[in-house]
């Protein structure tokens, strides 16, 4: 898919066609209090989501990183358009997924091996979200910290009804490991604490349902999978990591989909998967991904 030039704005809606005009002023028409298709309280499976991943200004981590907020939005309303062009009878719902905390290779002073995105930066991208009602996904990496650790390092991100967290178990380490070196694991367990948490959490504040996306880049990257199940309040969603040729990335999508789960997640890479899949060809995956990420 070929990729526009960076315009922001009304610009950019008039730049590319009526239909993706009506689209961008049903977003800024929109408010978080009334639930159009686009945004109902329950987004899956209602919806298609499609989300921008990386870290901001640090373009090797992805293409969120590789532009602003306002250079980045005309790019995935293109890419969203064109998955509602192959399956327009369901809605993408677009959504930046910004690393909010990254792994690192050093203990850091807390012993974590983890260091955490700025709350300017981070408050940067709430408004932009919620000026223009993407939702925000906010990935942990975990280092040496729990489930219950990232989770309430983000709470008062979570506060907003379109925040959502993800978790990256392939960054969740052991004593004597050390990240981007040792491929960490989490259980079944962390992922029903999880849902747990974000269902009373939710409950509790009268906020919508959350969408929890686990990103799973091995057969390990989580223990006992059987046992994850559905639990009221939270959309479960497994997105399943890795780039390279569409044959590859196939035939892990088809070994790492095979225990029956809520809903299902696919991820792409702009600069990585050579040739990149079409949007059909995502589309057609058994089963069809309810949530696509490009880094």
């Amino acid at each position: 898919m070929s990729r526009r030039s960076l315009i922001g704005g009304a610009a950019a809606a008039a730049a590319i066609g009526p239909r993706t005009y009506d689209f961008v002023r049903a977003q800024e028409t929109a408010t978080w209090q009334e639930e159009p298709i686009r945004w109902p309280n329950v987004i899956l499976p209602h919806c298609r989501v499609l989300t921008y991943y990386g870290f901001p200004a640090v373009p090797e981590m992805g293409i969120l990183g590789q532009h602003t907020p306002e250079e980045l939005y005309p790019m995935l309303l293109d890419q969203a358009m064109a998955y509602e062009d192959v399956d327009p009878d369901r809605p993408v719902m677009m959504a930046y997924e910004v690393i909010a905390s990254v792994a690192q290779r050093d203990p850091q002073s807390d012993g974590s091996y983890l260091a955490r995105i700025g709350d300017d930066t981070l408050q940067e991208y709430i408004d932009f979200c919620e000026k223009r009602k993407l939702h925000l996904i906010l990935d942990m990496q975990y280092g040496r910290l729990s489930t219950e650790d990232e989770l309430n390092a983000i709470s008062q991100w979570l506060e907003y009804p379109f925040v959502h967290p993800a978790l990256d178990p392939e960054f969740h380490i052991k004593e004597g490991e050390t990240p981007g070196v040792d491929l960490g694991q989490i259980d079944a367990s962390d992922i029903t604490f999880a849902q747990n948490w974000l269902a009373d959490f939710t409950a509790q504040r009268d906020l919508p349902p959350k969408i929890l996306i686990v990103h799973q880049f091995k057969t390990y990257s989580i223990t006992n999978k059987e046992q994850v199940g559905p639990v009221d309040g939270v959309q479960f969603c497994l997105e399943i990591d890795g780039w390279g040729p569409p044959n590859e990335k196939l035939d892990t999508y088809g070994v790492l989909s095979d225990i029956p789960i809520e809903f299902q997640g696919f991820k792409l890479w702009y600069d990585q998967d050579v040739p990149l899949m079409s949007e059909a060809d995502v589309i057609g995956l058994d089963p069809s991904p309810d949530v696509i990420i490009y880094q």
